[in-house]
């Protein structure tokens, strides 16, 4: 099969793939059957579990907004997954033009597309990164280049931790990232959580990707968000921390959000 051209070289393309998936869930168009038929099943097997994907990426640009009225102007996406319409670098720019912001995703498909977008964008970059080597994404030559460390900085880690599990320590990658922020710094996070009978069902079926399901609980993510003030309402579903009015996305509770400050 000829693949399209912006696959990159040697990708395997039999295997479900969470950012993949959730560029279908979206409506894109980087995505490849396999990827599709995993979404329709997690749907059949949990109504409205597509939803979710909305519901999140409509926090992910109320965050950014928060974030940019309370004056940040640099932003560390981690897991970004594939640029489609309201990316962070939009949303942020739109706000304030001199905001920066650096794209981190394990995917090849991400990382690829994000640099083809941003080609004349000399204020916003992507890179391709693992979460569970934090330091080699702090410390990336772009990043340093993108980003002030001496000045506050939002990292987002928007619906990517569920994708660590607990022998990878999450709590120690998050911590190690937080350390790494000066007072004024923000972390905001949207992560899965246990809440719908069929649960078990999607975990099983995320098993057979190439990112396995590991939902977590309040508490749980309450943990993770460790050593930052958590911004109000605190850690809520996704859909009710700074509910937009006008937003049509039916509330979700099986991904919750947080936004926290150091201190």
């Amino acid at each position: 099969m000829e693949m399209p051209d912006w696959v990159p070289e040697g990708l395997d393309v039999n295997v479900p793939n969470a950012a993949r998936m959730y560029d279908y869930a979206l409506g894109g168009y980087h995505n490849f059957a396999i990827d599709r038929e995993f979404v329709e099943r997690a749907e059949a097997a949990m109504p409205g579990a597509r939803l979710l994907g909305h519901a999140n990426r409509a926090f992910l640009g109320r965050a950014v907004q928060w974030l940019a009225r309370a004056g940040i102007r640099q932003f560390l996406d981690i897991g970004s997954g594939i640029p489609t319409l309201g990316n962070v670098h939009e949303v942020a720019q739109d706000a304030a033009p001199e905001a920066r912001v650096v794209y981190v995703d394990i995917d090849p498909v991400a990382v690829e597309h994000g640099r083809a977008i941003l080609a004349a964008n000399p204020r916003a970059v992507s890179i391709e990164g693992d979460l569970r080597r934090p330091g080699e994404i702090l410390y990336h030559p772009d990043v340093v280049e993108m980003l002030d460390f001496s000045q506050p900085v939002a990292v987002l880690m928007i619906a990517v931790l569920h994708f660590v599990s607990d022998d990878d320590n999450p709590a120690g990658i998050v911590s190690e990232i937080r350390d790494a922020l000066v007072s004024g710094s923000y972390l905001a996070m949207s992560h899965g959580t246990p809440v719908e009978a069929d649960v078990q069902t999607i975990s099983t079926m995320y098993k057979q990707t190439t990112t396995p399901l590991h939902l977590r609980t309040v508490d749980a993510v309450g943990s993770l968000m460790t050593g930052l003030d958590l911004v109000e309402p605190g850690i809520v579903p996704v859909s009710e921390w700074h509910p937009d009015p006008a937003d049509t996305v039916v509330a979700h509770p099986g991904v919750l959000a947080a936004v926290g400050r150091k201190p």
